[in-house]
């Protein structure tokens, strides 16, 4: 359970790769149905914070802690049967089958489904929320056609229904506009938000597009080298001399 509505805590997280310190350091917390995002200059340690929230990184100290409980050291898959889903920079994605067997698949996955796959896909406990979410992504149209014909804009949508399909308290969105037109990207911060509310969903984010992230967020934190510099509403991080500076050495990454 969230304690006193932080449903994520980041305490004191450094991660080194040999000499380099990815991460040094770092704590944050996440309450409980914000959208707090992430931001940094190029190298700043986003990718890497967000891959030990999930498991894919052991820390070199610090731990992570999610609704109430430790997560730090246990799979991904161990993490993400409690609640926390992630998606990637890069689409990450089944190209070869279906639109629709796409999200079936990550829904028998949060159920522990085994067996034999054909008789359960039919079985309306798994097809009402798969469609539920195609239609809310505007997907539904395009359920049978193959996952690699859909325009990127539409995959990056897949990707997230298929984190959504397996019910997570706590979604990490790591750059979901990432190569969506302008349009794409008002209308994909757009669904976020609503999706999020309708759901009570926490979503903690990784952006490129310093638009979406000032128009989506609750909260703000500003990684630099590895190191949270600051952290606020989102209006305060635009006037923060301290990450204006950060800004003017580099571009965002």
């Amino acid at each position: 359970m969230a304690v006193d509505g932080v449903v994520l805590e980041v305490q004191g997280v450094s991660k080194s790769f040999g000499a380099l310190a990815a991460l040094d350091g770092v704590s944050l917390a996440v309450r409980a149905g914000d959208v707090y995002s992430v931001i940094g200059p190029n190298g700043a340690g986003k990718s890497t914070l967000f891959n030990v929230i999930a498991g894919l990184y052991l820390p070199t100290a610090g731990r992570v802690v999610f609704r109430g409980e430790e997560i730090t050291g246990l799979t991904p898959e161990a993490i993400n049967r409690r609640g926390l889903a992630k998606t990637f920079q890069i689409t990450n994605i089944f190209p070869e089958i279906s639109v629709l067997e796409n999200v079936r698949v990550a829904c028998q996955s949060r159920a522990g489904v085994s067996g034999r796959l054909s008789s359960l896909w039919r079985s309306p406990d798994v097809e009402r929320p798969v469609m539920e979410l195609l239609e809310a992504f505007g997907l539904g149209g395009r359920r049978d056609d193959l996952a690699e014909n859909l325009s990127h804009g539409e995959q990056r949508y897949l990707e997230i229904c298929l984190a959504l399909a397996t019910e997570p308290t706590l979604l990490l969105l790591d750059e979901p506009t990432a190569g969506m037109t302008p349009g794409e990207t008002k209308e994909a911060t757009a669904l976020i938000r609503r999706i999020a509310q309708a759901r009570g969903l926490t979503v903690l984010l990784i952006e490129h597009d310093m638009s979406v992230v000032m128009g989506i967020s609750d909260r703000v934190a500003v990684l630099h080298f590895g190191e949270k510099i600051a952290e606020g509403t989102p209006d305060q991080i635009r006037s923060d001399p301290r990450v204006i500076e950060a800004y003017l050495g580099g571009a965002d990454d």
